[in-house]
C-alpha cells in the first residue's frame, strides 16, 4: 500500500492515532448536509456571511477531498477543494472545537515539455505518454477545431509545452498549454498561448468561442466579477467571486450560454435555484438565484439561446441578479475570459510582446529535443488512503 505524508494545519493530537483519507465528493451533497452527517455544528454554516455560504456552493460533484479522523472515527479535520486556488478547512481548535474558515491551496507548478512521435492517434498517444486525459483534452480544445486531427498520421509529431499543479503528490486541477506543435500529415500547425486565449504564428486568434456574449437577454450592469482566492486586507481572510453576475430586472429571462445537456436542475444552498448545463469539450455552465425554471428536466438537450430560466433573487441574494459560472473541468474560470465573439490579429505593442513569447516557447522547445531529453515521468494515482 501506498502511503503520502503532508503536514497538516492545527493539528492537536499525536500522529499516531490520527487516520486520513481521501474521498469523494457525491453529486447533490452539500456542505450542510455534511456537516449534520458528521455531527458537526451547523452553526458553523449559518454563521457565515452571504458570499461566504454562496461560496460554499461551489464544492464540485466527483471532487477529491481529504478527512482526518481519530481511533474513534471522529472527524479531526477536513479540506475540501473549492477550485484550484481555495479550500474550505474544518478542524478542532485548541479548545477542541470545531472551527471553519477558507484557505489558499498550497500547490507546486510544474513547466513540462513533451515531445512524441504519433503511433495511434494525438489523444490516444499524448494520454499513454503522459497519463493525463486533462493534457490529452487540453491539447484537442487549444487548437478549437482548426485542425482536423482525424487526419493526422503514423509518425506525425506533437510537441507540447505546458504548465501543470502538482497538490499531495498528485497532478492537480486543469493544465495550461503555452504552445502546441501538431503535424498533420506532415504539415505543421503551431499554436501559442498569449493573453488567455491562442493564435497562430502570424498572431492571428484561434477559432471563436462557443458561448454567448451574454447568457442573458438583457441586464442593467456586471455587478460584480470574477476573482480566484484574494486575501482581503479589511476582513483579513480568502474571498473568491467564481463567476460574472449581471444585475436585471426579476423575470428577466436567461438564455443557455451553448448547445448542451442539462445535468442539475433544483436548489443549491446559497445559490438558491440553479441549473447546470454540461457542454462539449469539459465545459460546464451554472446559472444561479434563478426565480424559476422554464420547462425543463435533467438530461434534456438544450441549444444556444434557449430560454431556460429566469432572473431571481433565490438563495443568499441582496438583489434580483444572474450569476453566472464557466467551469472547465470543474475548475471555475473567468467568463468573460472565454466568451469572445470574433476573431482578430494582434498589433502594435501586443504583437511585439507575442513575437518575444513565440521565440521564448519555440526555444525552450527546441532546447528540450536538441538536448534529447526525457518527456515527463507519468501521472499516477495513490491509493486513497494515508496513515500517519
Amino acid at each position: 500500500m501506498k502511503k503520502l505524508l503532508f503536514l497538516l494545519i492545527f493539528c492537536t493530537h499525536s500522529f499516531a492515532a490520527l487516520i486520513m483519507e481521501e474521498l469523494t465528493w457525491e453529486s447533490g451533497d452539500t456542505l450542510l448536509m455534511f456537516l449534520q452527517r458528521h455531527s458537526i455544528p451547523l452553526a458553523l454554516y449559518y454563521e457565515l456571511d452571504r458570499e461566504d455560504k454562496e461560496l460554499a456552493s461551489e464544492i464540485a460533484s466527483k471532487i477529491k477531498y481529504q478527512v482526518l479522523k481519530d481511533e474513534n472515527e471522529n472527524l479531526e479535520q477536513v479540506l475540501i477543494p473549492i477550485s484550484d486556488e481555495l479550500f474550505i478547512h474544518i478542524y478542532k481548535n485548541k479548545d477542541n472545537k470545531y472551527m471553519l474558515d477558507f484557505s489558499p491551496t498550497i500547490y507546486e507548478l510544474e513547466k513540462n515539455v513533451l515531445n512524441l512521435t504519433i503511433k495511434n492517434s494525438a489523444y490516444q498517444d499524448v494520454y499513454e505518454t503522459s497519463g493525463s486525459t486533462t493534457l490529452s483534452r487540453a491539447l484537442l480544445r487549444a487548437f478549437k477545431g482548426s485542425i482536423n486531427f482525424r487526419n493526422i498520421r503514423k509518425n506525425d509529431k506533437v510537441s507540447l509545452y505546458y504548465e501543470q499543479k502538482r497538490r499531495l503528490g498528485k497532478v492537480y486541477g486543469d493544465i495550461t498549454i503555452y504552445m502546441a506543435s501538431v503535424q498533420v500529415n506532415k504539415k505543421t500547425s503551431e499554436i501559442y498561448r498569449f493573453d488567455d486565449n491562442f493564435y497562430a504564428k502570424s498572431g492571428k486568434e484561434i477559432g471563436a468561442s462557443f458561448l454567448l456574449t451574454t447568457p442573458i437577454s438583457n441586464f442593467k450592469r456586471i455587478s460584480s466579477h470574477f476573482t480566484t482566492a484574494r486575501f482581503h486586507p479589511i476582513l483579513k481572510r480568502y474571498r473568491a467571486h467564481l463567476g460574472t453576475d449581471y444585475a436585471a430586472a426579476t423575470g428577466t429571462p436567461v438564455l443557455s450560454a451553448g448547445n448542451g445537456v442539462v445535468n442539475f436542475i433544483g436548489s443549491q444552498n446559497g445559490y438558491g435555484k440553479v441549473l447546470k448545463i454540461q457542454h462539449s469539450s469539459g465545459y460546464t455552465t451554472l446559472y444561479a438565484h434563478l426565480s424559476r425554471f422554464a420547462k425543463l428536466k435533467k438530461g434534456q438537450s438544450v441549444r444556444q439561446g434557449q430560454t431556460i430560466g429566469y432572473v431571481g433573487s433565490t438563495g443568499m441574494s441582496t438583489g434580483p441578479h444572474l450569476h453566472f459560472g464557466v467551469y472547465l473541468n470543474n475548475k471555475a474560470i473567468n467568463p468573460l475570459s472565454v466568451i469572445k465573439v470574433a476573431k482578430k490579429g494582434l498589433e502594435g505593442a501586443k504583437k511585439e510582446k507575442f513575437n518575444a513569447l513565440v521565440k521564448e516557447y519555440k526555444q525552450i522547445v527546441q532546447n528540450h529535443i536538441s538536448q534529447n531529453l526525457p518527456n515527463p515521468i507519468k501521472a499516477m494515482d495513490y491509493e486513497n488512503f494515508i496513515e500517519f
